[in-house]
């Protein structure tokens, strides 16, 4: 065989196909890795929207209890999101008041109340995909002083 003849070879078919299923196997793992980013991404924002939120909630209900009064004993739904002037839910997620709980003087308790004048309130901000859902406890105390009968 001649030197020119030893150029003009070519590629075999296993060696083309090695060459494409090596290929294959990185674009697999780059796509793969762009879906995830964006996954990761989309939840990481409904995260922050969902937190940013339920601060919003909770200084809501923290300015009610200011401006109208404390309320002894009450339940989660005095705290709904209407009832406390809070109307900035963002579209796609609910805002709800969780639990209430009582100080004691001692302890946290949810019943019976031993309401004194401090109430531990808990609002949770979820998307309605379920992807993203925070919770905020928020200690809420008569504004006349602790132990008052105001």
């Amino acid at each position: 065989m001649s030197p020119a003849a030893d150029r003009d070879r070519g590629e075999t078919l296993l060696e083309l196909l090695v060459a494409l299923a090596i290929m294959s196997l990185t674009v697999v793992a780059v796509v793969g890795g762009l879906v995830a980013g964006i996954a990761v991404s989309d939840i990481h924002r409904k995260q922050s929207t969902a937190a940013a939120a339920a601060r919003d909630y909770a200084e809501n209900v923290e300015k009610h209890v200011a401006s109208t009064g404390y309320t002894s004993c009450a339940a989660p739904s005095a705290y709904a999101p209407g009832a406390v002037g809070y109307t900035a839910v963002p579209s796609g997620y609910t805002a709800t008041p969780v639990a209430v709980r009582y100080w004691s003087g001692t302890a946290w308790v949810a019943s019976p109340c031993t309401d004194i004048g401090l109430q531990e309130l808990t609002v949770r901000v979820a998307s309605s995909d379920a992807r993203a859902t925070e919770q905020l406890v928020v200690v809420l105390r008569k504004p006349c002083g602790f132990g008052s009968t105001c």
